[in-house]
């Protein structure tokens, strides 16, 4: 299996807990951990030392600066938000498919039904958090991106990634004419532009299932069409996403999803602290 995160040096950390929880909940399959970055990670020789003692292979994904130097740029924003829109043209051509993660993520079950997923002609699947905000920003999103075909505006946090029809028909070009003509309507530039472009190739996942949006646990109980309660989510969900600016290895807050990510996390440094003993 195929995975792919796009990661500063901050993020070095969580990414770690995420794959402790992919291993943990995952202990058969061999795991290709490609990791998208502007220059190499000062800690790059630590993760693939981690990833070895947990029998996966590390592949570090240099970007070129060059490749981006006349692509636009938004305020808050520098080049880094293409990498994910475009880790088709820097990934291993041989590979067929891959598993992007936002490094917030936490596995509590197996992923191969994802993985695994028939996506036919689609170039991308993911979930949509739309039951989580009302009906009219969803319109607001359509406008605002000019695309009145888009059923749904998808959280690309866990994004299955068609790359033989991504190689095919995602643009690099056509990428940066879209931000340059719509870059002051754009409030999440990588997630907009994908909505705005190819929502009409997006095979829609349910995110009960595998992108749970921690934040909304009532939600989920009560609008679900089987009330997702904390007992079934522990069952049934994949991943759970801890969207928003509080992250669980820092927030003050201690819900019961927050707890559960801050075990996995202690038993990774635990399992670390052996190794360096």
């Amino acid at each position: 299996m195929n995975i792919l995160f796009s990661i500063d040096e901050r993020f070095v950390e969580p990414m770690l807990t995420t794959l402790y929880s992919i291993r943990i909940n995952n202990p058969q399959p061999h795991f290709d951990i490609f990791v998208l970055q502007k220059q190499p990670l000062a800690q790059n020789q630590r993760i693939s030392q981690w990833c070895e003692a947990y029998q996966m292979m590390y592949h570090p994904i240099l970007i070129d600066a060059e490749a981006f130097q006349h692509a636009p740029v938004l305020k808050h924003w520098n080049e880094t938000i293409y990498y994910r829109l475009l880790a088709h043209d820097y990934l291993p051509h041989h590979l067929e498919r891959v598993l992007y993660l936002d490094a917030d993520i936490l596995c509590i079950n197996a992923l191969d039904s994802l993985y695994d997923l028939e996506m036919g002609a689609n170039y991308y699947a993911g979930a949509s958090h739309g039951r989580l905000i009302n009906e009219t920003r969803e319109k607001f999103n359509r406008l605002r991106l000019q695309n009145p075909q888009l059923e749904e505006y998808i959280n690309t946090g866990v994004l299955l990634i068609n790359l033989e029809a991504c190689r095919q028909n995602v643009s690099d070009q056509v990428i940066f004419d879209y931000i340059k003509a719509n870059r002051r309507l754009l409030l999440l530039p990588d997630q907009d532009v994908l909505n705005g472009l190819y929502g009409a190739h997006i095979h829609l996942i349910p995110d009960e299932i595998y992108n749970y949006d921690v934040r909304y646990p009532k939600v989920y109980e009560l609008f679900s069409e089987h009330p997702m309660t904390t007992q079934r989510v522990m069952q049934e969900t994949v991943f759970l996403h801890y969207c928003g600016k509080d992250k669980p290895w820092d927030a003050k807050t201690n819900n019961d999803f927050n707890l559960l990510y801050l075990h996995y996390q202690a038993k990774r440094e635990q399992q670390q602290k052996l190794w360096v003993n």
